[in-house]
């Protein structure tokens, strides 16, 4: 919602892939580590 609103293209990605990537890994600490990632990048990476 956040990089819909704001018109930014990371959080929007970032967002979207944390929404749909948990129906595809079953491995929980495989899970959390993409998870906390993804959840990451966006601080990091400001386009």
């Amino acid at each position: 919602m956040y990089g819909k609103k704001q018109k930014v293209i990371v959080p929007l990605v970032c967002g979207l892939v944390l929404m749909i990537f948990p129906y595809f890994i079953e491995n929980v600490t495989f899970l959390s580590v993409i998870g906390i990632l993804l959840s990451i990048i966006p601080y990091f990476i400001r386009l």
